[in-house]
Parts: structure tokens; C-alpha cells; sequence
């Protein structure tokens, strides 16, 4: 469970995005009040940053739970997925709905960047035991 675990995690937890917040794009566009051109894409889709800082994010995220996983001799693929469940659910998800509830953002943005992070916790949690 090293760094080549922590990039095939980051991979399939960045890959998972792409087809999530794209089957997702009306509603979450929606939601986060993202200005729109007149094509209805986001007017900075063609700028790499976002997509550079979501990809560094997800590999910080990553090597913290392979990390968190080998101090707690967390090895199994069953104990990677609950662990890495647990991680979206109780940790990530609940910090997102905070800071959407202060922003006065809607709710439905919550929900919907709170089932990425529990999928991509999963994700993560299964594939940094499969290594």
C-alpha cells in the first residue's frame, strides 16, 4: 500500500468525477451558481486550474487515508471500502454541508458534492487495500 496505490486511487477517484459531475452537470451548475457562456458551459471550462487543484486535492485525500489505513492495519478490501465510506460519510460530507449552510448556498449543491465524496471515499478506501 504505497505511492502506486495512492496514484491508481487518485486516478479512478478523478476519473469517477468526470463522469459523476458529468452525468450531474445541469443540476450542479445549477446549484453552484457557476456563470455559464452563451454555449451553457462554464466560462473558465477551458481553464486547466480547477481541474489541476482537484486533481493535487484528491491525491492529498488519497495518501492520508493509505496513511490513516496502515497506522490502523486497515488491509482488506471489505475493511478498505467501509473505512474509506466512512471517511465521505462522516468526515468529508458533513464539513461540506457546513460550509454550505453558512455560504447560503443550495442545499441540493450539498448533496450533490457530498455523494462524490462518499463514492470517491469508497473508491479510495478499496483501492489503496487492493495494492
Amino acid at each position: 500500500m504505497g505511492f502506486p496505490a495512492v496514484l491508481v486511487a487518485t486516478l479512478a477517484s478523478f476519473a469517477f468525477g468526470a463522469f459523476y459531475y458529468g452525468a450531474l452537470s445541469k443540476p450542479w451548475m445549477e446549484a453552484s451558481g457557476v456563470p455559464l457562456g452563451e454555449d451553457g458551459k462554464p466560462l473558465n471550462a477551458s481553464n486547466p486550474t480547477p481541474y489541476i487543484v482537484s486533481f493535487i486535492c484528491i491525491l492529498l485525500v488519497a495518501g492520508m487515508m493509505r496513511h490513516s489505513f496502515a497506522l490502523s492495519g486497515i488491509a482488506t478490501l471489505g475493511k478498505g471500502l467501509v473505512s474509506g465510506l466512512g471517511i465521505g460519510l462522516f468526515f468529508i460530507a458533513p464539513w461540506i454541508f457546513l460550509n454550505t449552510g453558512y455560504s447560503n448556498r443550495p442545499w441540493k449543491l450539498a448533496v450533490i458534492d457530498s455523494g462524490y465524496a462518499v463514492a470517491t471515499g469508497a473508491i479510495c478506501g478499496t483501492i489503496l487495500t487492493l495494492f
